[in-house]
């Protein structure tokens, strides 16, 4: 049973703040003009990984290290943010890290890991390959595989909502990006152990909708295809521990193309001059689809991270859009 009682949020979030200081939350004057409501950013790509998820692997590597004190190392696959939070708390707490991409993974992305102290192994052409492989070297090496969801890590993410809610506590309305899950959870569970009424909306890619069609459903329901370039929310499968907390919790879900999450990615840097990644511009993008029902209203928008790739992020500047016409987005 979780425990998301906001006397473990704040000892998480004490925990996080120990290496995290606290991301800012401003409202910027021309974003709440262009969007016609009193509209806040939570920063998350000003985090010493350039996202979100280096809040959870904090809680989430105490949490290995009291209950399995015999490891030595862990592994695990992604394409960037989560790997990089992983091997950052990791080495910091004396734990080896093997991050497991495919080929073709971000030059910058793979850097960065690296520079965390990541053993770096490349392996086939999609996420999934990659993810074979890293269950596979766990049972061959004896190292600790690390999932895309789990209690401890929802708990170390939660430290970003009690941020915002602490800092602005009448939001009506939060839009939050969903990949696997620990954001949009981590902000219901701040929500609610602070006893606030705002609505916390989940936000997807329109070509990856999986998540949302599941919440809508009530149970899980798979995407055959992970066509975009916000590979952060390109999840093809929901986590069925994370449907079970926010399908109760969660006011609704918003789909967005890639052509509006592209020009949302503008839009940033056009009012605030911070470069958001495509899953990190997925929340704007719902709330400027959404703007009728916002007009007036006091809402946040989770900025999930800043990692885009450079040639992707040249693209959309100069107005286009990144085709993905390969399916290797399946991502964590």
């Amino acid at each position: 049973m979780n425990d998301f009682s906001l006397s473990s949020l704040r000892a998480a979030a004490d925990m996080v703040h120990a290496q995290v200081p606290p991301t800012p939350q401003y409202a910027w004057p021309l974003l709440g003009r262009r969007s016609g409501c009193d509209l806040w950013v939570k920063h998350e790509n000003h985090t010493p990984t350039g996202a979100f998820k280096a809040r959870g692997a904090i809680t989430y590597i105490d949490w290995l290290r009291r209950t399995h004190p015999e490891v030595k190392g862990i592994i695990t696959a992604t394409r960037g943010n989560h790997g990089q939070a992983q091997v950052r708390a990791a080495t910091a707490a004396g734990i080896a890290a093997t991050i497991v991409v495919p080929h073709g993974n971000a030059l910058e992305k793979n850097a960065a890991m690296r520079a965390f102290g990541a053993t770096l192994i490349e392996h086939g052409h999609d996420f999934d390959s990659a993810k074979a492989e890293a269950i596979r070297l766990s049972a061959q090496e004896g190292l600790f595989m690390v999932p895309a969801y789990h209690d401890e890590l929802v708990r170390g993410v939660a430290s970003y909502g009690l941020e915002l809610f602490d800092a602005v506590p009448d939001l009506d309305t939060v839009y939050v990006p969903v990949g696997c899950g620990s954001g949009l959870c981590g902000t219901i569970a701040a929500r609610d152990a602070l006893g606030l009424k705002t609505k916390v909306v989940g936000v997807v890619s329109a070509h990856v909708d999986a998540a949302k069609r599941s919440f809508e459903a009530g149970r899980l329901i798979s995407s055959p295809t992970a066509y975009t370039f916000a590979d952060g929310v390109a999840v093809c499968t929901p986590v069925q521990a994370a449907l079970d907390y926010f399908g109760p919790r969660a006011d609704r879900f918003v789909g967005v193309t890639d052509d509006e999450v592209a020009q949302a990615i503008r839009i940033y840097w056009q009012d605030t001059h911070n470069l958001a990644e495509g899953a990190g511009a997925v929340a704007l993008a719902a709330a400027l689809q959404e703007k009728e029902r916002m007009r007036g209203k006091k809402v946040a928008v989770i900025l999930s991270g800043g990692n885009g790739d450079m040639s992707q992020m040249a693209e959309i500047l100069r107005g286009a859009t990144p085709q993905v016409t390969m399916d290797m987005r399946k991502a964590i």
